[in-house]
């Protein structure tokens, strides 16, 4: 294939080469396990440069997810309650992940239920914004839920 994207037809390699050195370009092979390898007459150096150039646009576009904690305590009042859920909903539209947790102290131990009773409150809380990607569980002294935002429509 020439520089300008016609079909030069099938040739010798160096019939090709000179080709290239006449235009003062490369030969680079574009499909070489083909039976005859194809190759391009281009300019290797800008074609490198372009490519970079697109893949650092495209990294530029992407959205890096993080995973945003949230504490909850055992016996939360409901207005810490709705203020961490405020903040969820904030990080939930940002397209964060989100990582609630309950650390048990002393004999809250006793109750694992309680704690578990706080994660339904909360995950039914952000429901229309976040799925639970994990459900709660009680991990040693810690209970741990993860809730990743809803795809965008």
């Amino acid at each position: 294939m020439g520089d300008d994207g016609e079909q030069l037809g099938i040739m010798s390699a160096e019939q090709a080469l000179k080709i290239a050195e006449e235009k003062n370009l490369d030969l680079v092979k574009i499909a070489p396990q083909a039976k005859p390898p194809v190759c391009k007459i281009m300019d290797y150096g800008k074609y490198r440069f372009e490519q970079a150039k697109r893949e650092k646009e495209a990294k530029k576009n992407q959205r890096v997810m993080e995973i945003k904690e949230i504490r909850l305590s055992l016996n939360i009042d409901t207005h810490d309650f709705n203020t961490k859920v405020g903040h969820a909903i904030k990080f939930l539209k940002q397209g964060d992940k989100i990582k609630v947790s309950i650390r048990f102290r002393g004999r809250e131990m006793t109750h694992p239920e309680l704690g578990l009773n706080t994660m339904n409150n909360f995950a039914q809380a952000v429901a229309e914004l976040g799925n639970i990607e994990k459900p709660a569980k009680l991990e040693g002294r810690q209970m741990l839920m993860f809730i990743t935002p809803k795809p965008a429509k």
